[in-house]
């Protein structure tokens, strides 16, 4: 079920599916929700109410960007848990995605019941990587250009990277842009001490081998880590079942709220 649902100056494109207990996806940096196609089908499947809300900037979503900081982003997400009216929810973000979940936990704890950060990065990885994401995400540049970055970045040798040139939502990165530059990483990064889930791609450059089990480090027991092997950044693409099942296996350990 797709439809538009609304709050002060905000609406939000929402895609609803399956039933259960409520998870929510939420797009890298930039991405549309339809990345999550397949993950969201294979929740849906294993029992659970999944949600996805386009971000501010994508599809039919809309919202005002003037001073916009990371808790506007997690307040749209709260919202859409709220309405629900079915308890608290595990988020589920993917890359940008994590800091968005991270947020609505620590701003919404009621609502939250536990979160996954599919793809993270590291607390620090080099500002190289962030211009891959930009060159990535911009249709003005040359294919070629684009795919050099995408492989780069996002894609594991030998998975194809041409997947990701479509699916952006320029103005999705901009207000994300908008919001992070304007939020302290610690403002969110405790992720509101709720269970965390640490689902790390074995070939991610944002996450490198040495820093697998830095949250685990940093949280102790609240953290599950889970490796997925032959896989980079995008993740999602790449190895959409197995982010399923990590996700699911973890939802169902939870305790129930």
């Amino acid at each position: 079920m797709r439809e538009i649902v609304t709050y002060d100056h905000v609406s939000i494109d929402l895609t609803s599916e399956g039933s259960g207990p409520l998870i929510v996806l939420l797009p890298s940096r930039g991405r549309d929700l339809d990345d999550f196609d397949i993950v969201a089908a294979g929740l849906a499947q294993a029992g659970f109410r999944v949600l996805r809300p386009q971000p501010r900037g994508a599809g039919a979503s809309k919202g005002p960007s003037d001073g916009i900081r990371m808790q506007d982003l997690a307040r749209d997400v709260a919202f859409v848990i709220e309405r629900e009216k079915a308890g608290p929810a595990v988020i589920v973000g993917h890359a940008f995605g994590n800091w968005v979940a991270r947020m609505v936990a620590t701003d919404h704890r009621h609502l939250v019941r536990g979160v996954a950060l599919v793809a993270a990065a590291a607390k620090t990885f080099p500002d190289s990587l962030r211009a891959d994401v930009q060159q990535s995400a911009n249709a003005a540049l040359p294919n070629a250009t684009r795919l050099e970055a995408l492989r780069r970045g996002f894609f594991f040798p030998g998975h194809d990277a041409s997947v990701w040139l479509h699916g952006w939502a320029p103005e999705a990165n901009r207000i994300q842009g908008l919001a992070s530059a304007a939020t302290k990483q610690a403002e969110y990064w405790q992720a509101g001490g709720v269970p965390i889930l640490d689902v790390v791609p074995d070939s991610d450059p944002f996450k490198p081998k040495e820093k697998w089990f830095e949250s685990r480090e940093e949280f102790g027991d609240r953290v599950t880590v889970t490796i997925i092997p032959n896989a980079s950044h995008a993740l999602i693409p790449e190895q959409p079942q197995a982010v399923v099942e990590a996700v699911a296996s973890w939802a169902r350990r939870l305790p129930q709220p």
